[in-house]
């Protein structure tokens, strides 16, 4: 009997113990708490080393645990620039709004103003496109456009900023693209026959995108749509305005006329009408 006891007192202690340390092996590890210029210095070491995933995770973990400390305003900035170049061009140009909106007197709001007219540009662009060439003003102008916005912001704010002059060059840039893109969708309405559509799209061109290349076929657009429309006079306003400041057009000839005669019309239809020649 005492050595059934003394069994069952052995068991229950071997239980006990087994308990004990299943209990220890399943208590969760804490992390080290480390101080706000901890994280700050070590994002900037992953940062030098181009570890710019591990410099993000740093920064966030500064952000959450020190939203109002030394390092926060600058850690959200250094953030915008490893989003950038970790091709998270979306999380990098969110992120710089929200600079910006919360931090409208920053010193370097300028910087803020710069990434995100970099990173509005390069939303819909991917890895691919590094390496496999894209004709760009067949894209959705969408993030173009608000990068144009974004540059234009900087250099109205802060004329003197060290950003300034790549910004100009940009926006450059950019007019160009838009004004290409606009011309593409005029020559598409043209082939369609929806003069006015073409007309509209290269009257916007010359009103908003001059000094681009795209403003002669913009005016060579305007006099043969106006010839199609059957208005002569616009048609030639049109024509005598591109000779006088492109004389070296291809389309004209020696007298500086353009050399086109309206397409044969046919028949046009209510459908055609209201879908402005897209439909038949």
């Amino acid at each position: 009997m005492n050595q059934v006891i003394l069994i069952t007192k052995r068991g229950v202690i071997t239980l006990l113990l087994a308990l004990s340390l299943a209990a220890c092996s399943s208590t969760p590890e804490k992390k080290e708490q480390l101080t706000e210029k901890q994280y700050y210095e070590d994002a900037q070491a992953a940062m030098a080393n181009n570890r710019f995933l591990l410099a993000i995770e740093k920064l966030q973990s500064l952000e959450s645990r020190y939203p109002f400390g030394r390092y926060a305003d600058q850690a959200q900035l250094e953030l915008v620039y490893c989003y950038y170049r970790t091709i998270d061009f979306e999380s990098s140009a969110i992120t710089a709004e929200r600079f910006i909106r919360l931090h409208p007197d920053h010193p370097d709001l300028d910087y803020a103003y710069y990434m995100k007219g970099l990173a509005s540009y390069s939303v819909d662009r991917g890895l691919v496109e590094r390496f496999i060439p894209t004709d760009f003003s067949e894209r959705d102008m969408g993030p173009a456009r608000e990068s144009f916005d974004d540059f234009n912001r900087l250099i109205n704010r802060f004329p003197s900023s060290e950003y300034a002059e790549d910004a100009r060059q940009r926006m450059i840039y950019l007019r160009n693209l838009l004004a290409a893109y606009e011309l593409k969708a005029a020559k598409f309405y043209i082939s369609r026959g929806a003069y006015i559509a073409a007309v509209k799209r290269a009257t916007f061109i010359v009103q908003n995108y001059d000094r681009t290349p795209s403003l002669p076929e913009a005016l060579a657009i305007m006099t043969k749509t106006y010839r199609e429309l059957g208005l002569p006079e616009l048609a030639n306003t049109a024509e005598q305005t591109l000779a006088y400041n492109f004389p070296q057009y291809d389309g004209l000839n020696d007298a500086g006329k353009l050399d086109y005669s309206p397409q044969k019309r046919q028949k046009t239809t209510l459908l055609n009408v209201i879908t402005f020649g897209l439909l038949d």
